[in-house]
C-alpha cells in the first residue's frame, strides 16, 4: 500500500510516499525559516501562502523521485491539527482534493502522533508498550503508549512548552530565529555556573512548567547578563536546567508504569544535552531509549505518510469533509 503523506501544520512543507512493506519511499521538506527570520518568528498567513506555492511541486518532484504516478497511490494522508488553522486547511484541502480525483481514501492525522511514531522509520524501532516524550515547539507531553492509537496521557506542559522557552529565552538573550537552535550552539560556548530552578520536580506528578525558568532567566539576564560570555554562560544553564527537568519527569514517569523503553521525538528531541542526559538516565534505569534520525526530528511529511498507512490498513479514513483541528488533544484520538 502506498500512502502520500503531507505534513503543512506549522512553518515546514512536508511530502513523502510510504509503502506499507517497501518502508519509505521517498520524503521531501521546504523550511520556512528564512521567510520567517525577518519576522522573528512565524508569521501565520504567510506561512499559509508559502504551503499553496510549495505542496503541489513537492507531491509532484515526490512522485517523480518514486517512480510512481498519482494512478498507483492508494491513499492519503495529512496532518490535520494541532497546528495553524490556515496551514493545516492548506494541507488538508490539498489532500482531500487528490483523494476525490483519484478515487482513494484520506485520513487525517494528529500531529505529535506523527511524532510519536517517527522511531518507528528506523531500521530498530521501539516494541510496544513503551513511554513516550514529546517536545515540540508547542508541546511538552508524556504519553504511555500500548500500541497505535492507545495512548494514555501521564503528563503534559501547564504553561509554555519546552520549545517555546527555548525560543523565548533565546530571543531575550539576543538571538534570532528559530530560537532553539541558536541557544543550543550558543550554550557550548558557556558553562552552567548559575544553578536555575528545575521546575515542579520537588513535588509528584508529570506535568511540566517552564513560565518559571523562563522568568528566572529573564532576571538572572537582566543581573548578569552583561557580556556575551555571560550570556553563554546563561545559555549553558537554562539549557542544563530543561534537559534534567526532563530527565527527572522521565524516569518517574518509567518508574510509574514499570516500563523499560522510553521513546522521545519531537523537534526539540534533536537538542544534545537533552538526549545526553536521558541516555544517562535510561542507562541508571536498566532502560532503553529510541528517538528518530534528526531529520525525522523536526516537521516531515514521513511521520504522516506511516502515521497514516497505519490508520488506513486499519481501516479507518475521512469523508469528504476537510476536516482541519488547530487545537487537538491527542487523548481524543481513537
Amino acid at each position: 500500500m502506498y500512502v502520500l503523506g503531507i505534513e503543512s501544520s506549522c512553518d515546514e512543507t512536508g511530502v513523502a510516499i510510504y509503502h506499507s512493506e517497501q518502508g519509505l519511499c521517498s520524503h521531501l521538506l521546504y523550511s520556512q525559516v528564512d521567510m520567517h527570520s525577518e519576522y522573528g518568528g512565524v508569521v501565520p498567513e504567510l506561512a499559509s501562502r508559502d504551503h499553496i506555492r510549495k505542496l503541489v511541486p513537492l507531491i509532484k518532484q515526490c512522485l517523480q523521485e518514486s517512480q510512481l504516478t498519482g494512478s498507483d497511490i492508494n491513499g492519503i494522508a495529512y496532518t490535520a491539527g494541532p497546528g495553524l488553522m490556515g496551514a493545516l486547511l492548506v494541507g488538508a484541502a490539498t489532500a482531500r482534493s487528490l483523494a476525490w480525483a483519484w478515487q482513494i481514501p484520506a485520513i487525517a492525522v494528529h500531529h505529535m502522533e506523527g511524532h510519536l511514531l517517527a522511531p518507528m522509520l528506523e531500521e530498530n524501532p521501539p516494541e510496544f508498550p513503551f513511554v513516550a516524550l514529546l517536545i515540540s515547539g508547542g508541546h511538552t507531553l508524556l504519553v504511555q503508549v500500548e500500541g497505535i492509537g492507545r495512548y494514555q496521557l501521564l503528563g503534559e506542559s501547564l504553561d509554555d512548552a519546552a520549545g517555546e522557552a527555548f525560543d523565548k529565552t533565546a530571543k531575550m538573550l539576543g538571538l534570532g530565529y528559530p530560537g532553539g537552535p541558536k541557544l543550543s550552539a550558543l550554550a557550548e560556548q558557556g558553562t552552567p555556573q548559575i544553578k536555575f530552578p528545575r521546575p515542579m520536580t520537588d513535588r509528584p506528578g508529570l506535568d511540566f512548567s517552564f513560565s518559571g525558568l523562563k522568568t528566572f532567566t529573564m532576571n538572572t539576564i537582566n543581573a548578569s547578563g552583561k557580556t556575551e560570555q555571560d550570556k553563554a554562560d546563561i545559555a549553558a544553564a537554562f539549557q542544563q536546567a530543561v534537559a534534567e527537568t526532563l530527565s527527572i519527569k522521565c524516569k518517574r514517569a518509567l518508574q510509574q508504569t514499570g516500563l523499560k523503553r522510553l521513546v522521545i521525538a519531537g523537534g526539540v528531541s534533536a537538542n544534545k544535552q537533552i538526549r545526553a542526559s536521558l541516555t544517562k538516565m535510561v542507562a541508571k534505569e536498566n532502560a532503553e531509549l529510541y528517538f528518530p534520525r534528526l531529520e525525522f526530528c523536526t516537521d516531515n511529511g514521513a511521520m504522516i505518510a506511516y502515521a497514516g498507512c497505519q490508520r488506513l490498513m486499519a481501516g479507518q479514513q475521512q469523508g469528504l469533509e476537510i476536516y482541519a483541528r488547530p487545537r487537538w488533544p491527542i487523548s481524543e484520538l481513537d
